[in-house]
């Protein structure tokens, strides 16, 4: 081979090379956020046993689900406050603290002994564990998004689109784990040892990531421009707008994303098949979440973000309530597959181009705080809160279809923020 071919292939190499790196730094922290996530929600049964125990079974799964959502109130001040400190300090310097603070209420969780062992410290414990994840996931999604996208600006709907593909990813191993401890293990086994095994998991990718994310730049983007002395002020005073396309077009996915995570306990208390059965539905969601996202992050560098949403989201807001009705009509494994592969499919085109939409909207002196801001009051308000309110409709008005209605009303939204920013704000 020539001198010259050596040296006209070795940048292409070491460029793609970085590239994956960044990928990695980015998409391990934020699958390990999602992935506890997942957990929490996949075991909420189990869970509600051991740390909120009542007489009434629906009670103490409300409860944990309470717990669960609740959590999320952290997820605004932890946007706030690292948002503000990644737009401040570096991209770099937040998610190295943010994956930090992620890893130890994994922890917690994964050690903290039941309600039967120490009283009424478990539930607190429990709760006070999830406040710190929320935090910590709150500056995750901005300072991970902008890290991805400044460094490759071209690319940014690629890019970005590895968020969500590792949210795939973390769903296909808990989805794994989910499926081969309720098959394998009897419920004694599963309550007293079992549902820590996914956790502990987790409190191991945590030291994995914080070393990936030590050892890569800072961005080019965020070296060149001046610092704004007060990230959220300037947000707050001149881009609110922005601020509400962002948490307007999340809704739709948001929504799906968290009753993804309650299907494995709508299976088995409403649709009445195996818990294992839930798991394996959303393990295939997981996969197609996985693969698909980059493919339709890619797509929208070429035809645009929101022209692909609207497409997904219309599609989604006709069939979702069908989709209920034929899991509840013919309950079974094969049933259940179809649907909730269906909405993993509408899901993950829908919101691969998300991340990428939302750097566009803010420039990079305020870029981490709005997208952090944006995202995590929409998550908190919309899909933390979704698995209770889903539980809470079924249980108020006996109709199983319930989630359908609500993924529907979830769809309006957004479909009429999108319309909105293409017309205001002249976003593609």
């Amino acid at each position: 081979m020539s001198t010259e071919s050596v040296t006209t292939v070795l940048p292409g190499a070491r460029q793609h090379a970085s590239i994956y790196k960044l990928i990695a730094a980015t998409s391990i922290g934020n699958a390990l956020e999602f992935y506890d996530l997942v957990v929490y929600g996949y075991f909420a049964s189990t869970l509600s046993k051991l740390f909120f125990p009542t007489t009434d079974k629906t009670v103490s799964l409300l409860l944990t689900l309470g717990t669960f959502a609740l959590s999320y109130l952290a997820r605004p001040v932890g946007a706030f406050v690292l948002g503000s400190y990644s737009d401040r300090k570096g991209r770099k310097a937040s998610l190295t603290l943010s994956i930090a603070l992620m890893t130890l209420g994994t922890g917690m969780v994964a050690l903290m002994p039941g309600y039967a062992t120490i009283g009424m410290l478990a539930p607190i414990g429990i709760f006070a564990s999830r406040l710190l994840q929320g935090f910590s996931a709150g500056g995750e999604f901005g300072s991970s998004t902008a890290f991805l996208t400044e460094h490759a600006p071209a690319r940014s709907g690629f890019m970005a689109s590895w968020q969500f593909a590792s949210q795939g990813a973390s769903v296909l191993v808990a989805s794994a784990f989910g499926a081969v401890l309720t098959s394998t293990l009897s419920p004694a086994q599963l309550e007293g040892w079992g549902w820590r095994i996914p956790f502990l998991f987790g409190l191991l990718i945590g030291p994995v990531g914080w070393y990936i994310r030590r050892n890569v730049d800072e961005t080019p983007e965020f070296e060149r421009t001046e610092r704004s002395a007060s990230p959220i002020r300037e947000v707050m005073a001149t881009q609110k707008e922005r601020l509400l396309v962002c948490i307007g077009s999340l809704v739709l996915t948001t929504t799906a994303n968290y009753m993804l995570l309650y299907m494995p306990t709508y299976a088995s208390r409403q649709l009445g098949l195996a818990p294992s059965y839930g798991f394996i539905a959303t393990l295939a969601a997981g996969f197609i979440v996985m693969v698909l996202t980059p493919m339709v992050g890619h797509w929208s560098d070429k035809v645009g973000r929101t022209r692909i949403m609207l497409g997904a989201g219309s599609v989604f807001f006709v069939t979702i309530y069908p989709a209920f009705m034929f899991m509840n009509a013919h309950p079974s494994l094969l049933t259940l597959l179809a649907a909730v592969i269906w909405v993993a499919v509408l899901k993950a085109i829908y919101f691969a181009p998300i991340p990428a939409l939302m750097s566009d909207l803010f420039p990079v002196r305020t870029r981490t705080t709005g997208m952090a801001v944006g995202y995590n009051v929409g998550t908190t308000v919309f899909g933390g809160f979704t698995p209770l309110a889903v539980a809470s409709l079924i249980a108020v008005t006996g109709n199983n279809l319930a989630p359908g209605l609500y993924l529907m009303l979830a769809a309006i939204i957004s479909l009429f923020t999108l319309l909105w920013a293409r017309t205001r704000l002249k976003v593609h």
